[in-house]
């Protein structure tokens, strides 16, 4: 996902570094006013993950047909600091590094420490390292993928569809198995 074109490397530090400072951002947000959010607006947190589910099957369908290659492939050719900015804010910060897993995670756990100043300010440094964590990651990939080559990056880009779709399904399976029970 992060992965720099051949042709166009300029862009990868800034995509990455702006992903993953809005994903750290909604994550920190989440933390701190997610479970308000979420009330106020009447969404239980089933029905968020049932939509991240969603989302993310969508992307996963994406990556196992090769849609979203193809499409990678032409917006090299055109890419503009707009386009960066979108592509950092979805599909890289939103769903993928800032998804339902972990928006559903930190709003359980920031609702767990309630109260206790210690321990909501470790829940925000895990979220500031794991930020930093996908920006290393980020920078890394573009080594990455020039030692998997052509054929490596879509065999691997096609295997991790697959698992981001089985995980996708979880969401949607376990948001209705919430939904059912509660």
């Amino acid at each position: 996902m992060c992965r720099p074109s051949s042709r166009h490397p300029g862009p990868a530090a800034p995509l990455a570094a702006r992903a993953s400072l809005i994903a750290g951002a909604i994550l920190i947000g989440t933390a701190i006013l997610g479970d308000l959010l979420l009330r106020a607006l009447g969404i239980s947190l089933s029905a968020f993950r049932i939509a991240g589910g969603l989302l993310l099957f969508a992307i996963a369908f994406e990556m196992v047909l090769g849609v979203r290659m193809r499409r990678k492939g032409q917006a090299a050719e055109e890419v503009v600091e707009e386009h960066v900015r979108n592509i950092a804010a979805f599909p890289l910060a939103i769903p993928l590094m800032a998804g339902p897993g972990a928006i559903t995670a930190t709003v359980l756990l920031a609702g767990r420490a309630y109260g206790h100043m210690l321990l909501v300010g470790l829940l925000l440094a895990v979220v500031v390292f794991v930020s930093l964590s996908c920006l290393a990651a980020c920078l890394l990939a573009g080594r990455l993928s020039r030692m998997l080559g052509h054929t490596g990056n879509i065999v691997l880009s096609r295997l991790l569809g697959v698992l981001l779709a089985a995980l996708a399904v979880q969401y949607v399976v376990d948001g209705i198995r919430a939904v059912l029970a509660g």
